[in-house]
């Protein structure tokens, strides 16, 4: 794995979590599924100790853009999770082709972005297929440095959503 300045890795001896911010997307699962190991308000905000390792994979598996991601400290391991997850991607692919009708939900996140879940492709302005996902957040504050996609700035800028 490639990683760049910005990028920040985590061990409890078991796994090593991997965290690269510019594929965030601030879709909030982390943190609002297991805060005792993600809390943005902590540094650093990921606490290998918070919970056991099954339980961080658990919420790993669920990060929509895999800017966390974890390898297991034991090769052999890693061995196993190469091969499962090729598996995944065939079932993923598989059931990707019979939910075409999913319905897709958008959530408004206080002082945040939009949320949308579901199976949806998103469709530039001249008619061109950016991206099929399951799980994006969008900007509504108007500041993203990758709009349409959220980067978290809102915090920076002070965004609310009251008037």
């Amino acid at each position: 794995m490639a990683m760049d300045s910005n990028d920040r890795d985590y061990t409890n001896g078991e796994i090593t979590v991997f965290w690269q911010p510019s594929k965030c997307i601030h879709a909030t699962t982390c943190y609002r599924e297991l805060i005792e190991v993600f809390n943005p308000r902590n540094r650093p905000w990921v606490n290998m100790d918070g919970a056991p390792t099954d339980r961080i994979i658990e919420i790993i598996n669920k990060c929509p853009t895999d800017a966390l991601t974890y390898r297991w400290n034991d090769s052999e391991k890693n061995k196993l999770l190469e091969n499962l997850n090729d598996e995944k991607i065939s079932q993923a692919l598989s059931y990707e082709k019979s939910q075409t009708d999913t319905p897709v939900m958008v959530q408004v996140m206080k002082d945040g972005p939009y949320v949308v879940q579901g199976n949806f492709t998103i469709i530039g302005s001249t008619g061109n297929k950016l991206k099929s996902m399951s799980m994006t957040s969008f900007c509504r504050c108007g500041v993203s440095n990758n709009m349409p996609f959220c980067d978290g700035t809102h915090r920076k800028a002070g965004f609310t959503s009251e008037k």
